[in-house]
Formats: C-alpha cells, structure tokens, sequence
C-alpha cells in the first residue's frame, strides 16, 4: 500500500468520498454528520492522503490543523469492497507519524457514537485515542465521540 498525498481531483476519491459522506448520513442525523466533502476537504490547513494498491484507491485520510501544537484526523475511510486488510491501521500509523513529524503535541478526533461506528472507535482506542470533552468548534452531541492522544 503506497500513501500520498492527493488533489483530490481524481474520480476514485471523489467516489470515495460520496461512499465516506454515505455511510456518515446513513448512520447519523443530519445535525451530527461532520464529514466533508470535497471542497470542504480543499481547505489550506487540510492535508489530504489516498491509500493506493496498484490503480485502486483503498483508503484515505486527512488531517486538519487546528493550531500549531493540534490537528484533527478527519475523512478515515476503506473503501468498502478492502475492509479488514490493515488499510485503516495503515492510513491511522501514516497520520499519526505526519502528525509528530509536524511538531503536533495532540492529535483529536469526532467519530459516531452509534453500533455502527465501533469499529472505528476500537480502531483508535488501540492507537491510544482517550475518549475526551468536544475540542474546537464542535459541542456535546449524544451521536459523536470525541478522541484525543498526546502525541
């Protein structure tokens, strides 16, 4: 798996990205979806990666800098038809080692509360994520949970 950084011009994370916003309002009510979509993914403080194997787009994910000691994991996704082949763990360790590498001292996130999104909070809880208070500009939703680590 090759990860790098991307435009997000090309029709493989556009598609990506409507299955990620998906999945979010399938799960979540409309008030306490945070994911972006692509424009929103073009802003200047949000660096954007793809997971590639060979020409298939597998995963992505993106950070997004909140100030220079913080930055939010934002837009983790594997592309339904590679679940459970090591690509989020893949995309979180390339986040992660970025994230340092840019100086972060914490490293936070929003993700669903719900059945559905245990996967994901499992995920980063074995990275060391703690669950922690809304951090930004998000306030207490019953439907999010908000994770943190000290990098």
């Amino acid at each position: 798996m090759i990860i790098k950084v991307d435009d997000l011009s090309g029709p493989e994370v556009a598609s990506l990205i409507a299955e990620h916003l998906q999945g979010m309002n399938l799960h979540s009510p409309p008030e306490s979806v945070h994911a972006l979509n692509l424009e929103g993914l073009k802003k200047p403080e949000i660096t954007f990666w793809g997971a590639w194997e060979a020409d298939q787009l597998v995963g992505c994910g993106a950070l997004k800098e909140l100030d220079d000691q913080h930055a939010e994991v934002k837009s983790m996704r594997t592309a339904s038809q590679h679940l459970r082949k090591g690509v989020a763990n893949g995309i979180l360790t390339h986040l992660i080692e970025e994230a340092k590498r840019r100086g972060y001292q914490r490293l936070s996130l929003e993700t669903g509360s719900m059945e559905s999104f245990e996967p994901a909070r499992k995920l980063y809880e074995n990275f060391g994520f703690q669950y922690c208070q809304p951090f930004s500009d998000y306030i207490d939703d019953p439907n999010s949970a908000f994770m943190t680590k000290e990098l």
